[in-house]
């Protein structure tokens, strides 16, 4: 049977994944990591939006590496030193510890697994120049919802082109109790995750959004 470019994008993002060391920050060997992955290769082919494309902002999914395979989340602070731009790693501008309180808002229910499936992601650029709050406002009224910090890092991962200078993205679906917003930004050519505050727009900052999240069967 021949592939789709749907299987074949499948293919190469678990192989970024796995090239970027994502296997090791869940506890298996490269290959279990794949096996355990492969239960959405039929679940994002079914999706009627997992070959569509809607224009540079737009991924039609997106593979997320959530829990060890022990259940525990993944460690966010270790999975961002694993991007890059080009050779130029990336680095949260958090202390593990502080980063680590970034939970998903109330709203936002992460599948359980390894992990799961983005479907019809957006970096969201016509939110350049809104605030935050402003922004999780209009998607919630589209029925979308912005990223959390684990999404935005699978992200770059497997498509780091989608980092761009002046077009970079905030990750409305993680916070940590203040006003402070998770968002990923270029710095000295670098992926960068740091935060803005929610009420504060920036003209290179916009935000991205998911039209829903696929869990492992």
């Amino acid at each position: 049977m021949t592939a789709t470019p749907t299987d074949i994008e499948f293919d190469r993002q678990i192989g970024a994944l796995t090239e970027a060391g994502c296997p090791g920050l869940t506890g298996l060997p490269d290959a279990d990591f794949a096996a355990a992955l492969e239960p959405l290769r039929a679940a994002v082919l079914a999706h009627p939006e997992s070959a569509t494309d809607h224009g540079e902002d737009h991924i039609p999914f997106v593979l997320v590496v959530a829990r060890t395979a022990q259940g525990a989340s993944i460690d966010a602070h270790e999975a961002m030193s694993r991007t890059a731009l080009g050779t130029q790693p990336g680095f949260a501008d958090f202390e593990p510890a502080e980063l680590a309180r970034f939970r998903p808002i109330e709203s936002v229910e992460v599948p359980i697994g390894i992990g799961y499936a983005l479907m019809n992601v957006d970096t969201g650029s016509e939110y350049l120049n809104v605030t935050p709050e402003t922004a999780l406002a209009s998607l919630t009224a589209m029925g979308r919802t912005g990223l959390t910090v684990e999404e935005g890092i699978a992200l770059i991962t497997v498509r780091p082109d989608m980092l761009r200078k002046n077009k970079c993205f905030s990750l409305l679906s993680s916070r940590c109790g203040d006003k402070r917003v998770p968002a990923l930004w270029i710095s000295q050519r670098r992926p960068k995750l740091g935060w803005c505050w929610n009420g504060n727009p920036h003209t290179w900052l916009g935000s991205a959004s998911t039209a829903g999240r696929l869990p492992l069967p």
